[in-house]
Formats: C-alpha cells, sequence, structure tokens
C-alpha cells in the first residue's frame, strides 16, 4: 500500500521556523520526485518545492525561494522541506505528492500519489 505521511505543522511566529516531513513507503522511493503544495481555504493549491530522490535535485516557488530548503534521506525515504522566515502568508495545509519526473512540477494533476496534509500556521 503507498503511503506518503507529512507530518511537523505547528503554530509558529512570524519570522520563525519549522520542519516538516513526508515519510514515503509502498513504492520504489529512490525513483520519485516528491513534490510540496500548499493550499488556503478558498484558493487553489500551489506548488511550493519538490526534490528528486534520484539526484537531489530541487525546485522552488518564487514564493518561498531562499526561505525554504529541501532535503531528502533516501535510507528512511522522508523529505524534509525546512522552513524559515516564516511568513503570515505561509499560513496553508501543507501537502506531499510523488510523481516519478521533475517536469511534473507544479502540476498537482501529474503527481501520483499524495498525503494527508499538515497544518502551518504562522502568526503576525
Amino acid at each position: 500500500e503507498v503511503q506518503l505521511q507529512a507530518s511537523g505543522g505547528g503554530l509558529v511566529q512570524a519570522g520563525g521556523s519549522l520542519r516538516l516531513s513526508c515519510a514515503a513507503s509502498g513504492f520504489t522511493f529512490e525513483d520519485y520526485v516528491i513534490g510540496w503544495f500548499r493550499q488556503v481555504p478558498g484558493k487553489e493549491r500551489e506548488g511550493v518545492s519538490c526534490i528528486s530522490s534520484v539526484d537531489g535535485s530541487t525546485l522552488y516557488a518564487d514564493s518561498v525561494k531562499g526561505r525554504f530548503t529541501m532535503s531528502s534521506d533516501n535510507a528512511m525515504s522522508t523529505v524534509y522541506p525546512q522552513m524559515s522566515s516564516l511568513k503570515p502568508e505561509d499560513t496553508a495545509v501543507y501537502y506531499c505528492a510523488a510523481s516519478y519526473s521533475m517536469d511534473s512540477w507544479p502540476h498537482e494533476d501529474e503527481y501520483d500519489y499524495w498525503g494527508q496534509g499538515t497544518q502551518v500556521t504562522v502568526s503576525s
């Protein structure tokens, strides 16, 4: 059974940091790209970043570039987005998803597997 387990969300003050996790199982993690998306009620889900488990390459949305850093632990089949200098506009439910290609990001309909979301709230 394919599972993507997102965790690490919470409440943080503006300027603070959080590290999310996405633990994967049920598929060959090393062959996939793990993407992160976020959604605010009433708005479309947007791509935040992604990382290739094949070669560690990353992509970031302009809104988070320089503040978010993706890392991957293939031995643990886990991806870690480190979020720093958080802003109230980063408040959202964050989702991780898996795709076979970097070209899929940020197109959510091209992601094969999805985890449940984790809530991140940044207070001003």
